[in-house]
């Protein structure tokens, strides 16, 4: 058991690292281009913070453990939105633009319905909803990229590397922390788990959720602190798009994932998370998210996390 845990640290760690160093040498590439602040956060960012996620749930379908895969999506993006977007908009109210609350939030919201649709409509996440998912992603990348006008893109993101070599050097070597990480992760928490006589699902939404959504925490208090509040909320959206539609768009083409395990309260509170959102850009302050409307989301979160306690 202690052993587990040693690999397990390890595991996060190559996980929390890789995923740093894919997003500096993502942010350092993407800055040449001349992209918005709310799309860098949206695309390179979200997709970087999202990577674990995308190794931990793809790694679960190839080993059969559909559990871990949906339960991961799901803690994943209740813990973004009610916890680390919370924190941040308690640390410094959080803007959102008409083209947020007008496209951008919506289409989150759509996309977690339908989520929720394919969770209640059968036993499964069938390969075919896989395909949807993926097709679904790739139209609204294009778009985004298409309908973007550049605006505050030079300097938007802070970019620690200058050069381009070192740059590509630190995607790789991100990817190969992060593939190498979400696998000692997996199959080390998977074993804790069992040996506790813990669900995967639980160990998937809270210890997996937590752990893989790291990089997204860091990513959101660095930019809630300098004040980039765009760059914060399009790392949450992207990064909760990316983990229903990429993640489990490809983990369902892998394998048909089983959803037996997702309760009502699990899909409540996903939906929940992002109709606040959603909702917060019309009451208060039109156009941000308050204080008092993130101490709302971050007291859903304890609630939900005593909820999963509970059931223990």
């Amino acid at each position: 058991m202690v052993l587990q845990i040693l690999w397990l640290l390890v595991g996060l760690a190559l996980i929390v690292f890789g995923a740093d160093w894919l997003v500096d040498g993502a942010s350092a590439i993407a800055r040449k281009v001349g992209i918005s602040e709310f799309v860098i956060g949206l695309t390179i960012v979200g997709f970087g913070t999202s990577c674990p996620e995308l190794v931990v749930s793809l790694t679960g379908a190839i080993q059969g453990n559909a559990d871990i895969s949906v339960g991961n999506v799901i803690g994943s993006n209740i813990f973004n939105t009610l916890l680390i977007l919370g924190m941040t908009a308690v640390i410094a109210p959080v803007a959102v633009t008409r083209s947020n609350s007008r496209r951008d939030i919506p289409i989150v919201v759509l996309v977690t319905f339908l989520f929720a649709f394919f969770c209640v409509s059968g036993s499964e996440i069938k390969r075919w909803e896989g395909v949807v998912f993926l097709l679904i992603f790739i139209a609204y990348m294009v778009y985004c990229f298409k309908t973007d006008d550049g605006s505050s893109s030079r300097e938007a993101a802070e970019v620690k590397v200058r050069n381009i070599w070192i740059a590509i050097l630190l995607v790789a070597a991100g990817l190969g922390g992060l593939i190498l990480g979400g696998q000692l992760f997996v199959n080390n928490a998977t074993a804790i788990a069992r040996a506790l006589g813990v669900s995967d699902k639980f160990i998937a939404i809270t210890l997996l959720a937590g752990g893989t959504s790291l990089p997204e925490l860091a990513t959101c208090i660095v930019a809630a602190a300098k004040k980039k509040d765009q760059l914060a909320l399009g790392n949450v959206l992207g990064s909760n798009v990316f983990n229903i539609l990429l993640i489990l768009g490809a983990s369902a083409v892998v394998t048909p994932l089983s959803t037996l395990a997702i309760t009502w309260v699990d899909l409540a509170v996903i939906l929940l998370s992002v109709v606040m959102v959603w909702l917060w850009t019309y009451t208060g302050k039109r156009y941000k998210i308050d204080r008092w409307e993130a101490i709302l989301m971050l007291l859903c979160f304890a609630g939900y996390y005593t909820w999963l306690f509970l059931k223990l």
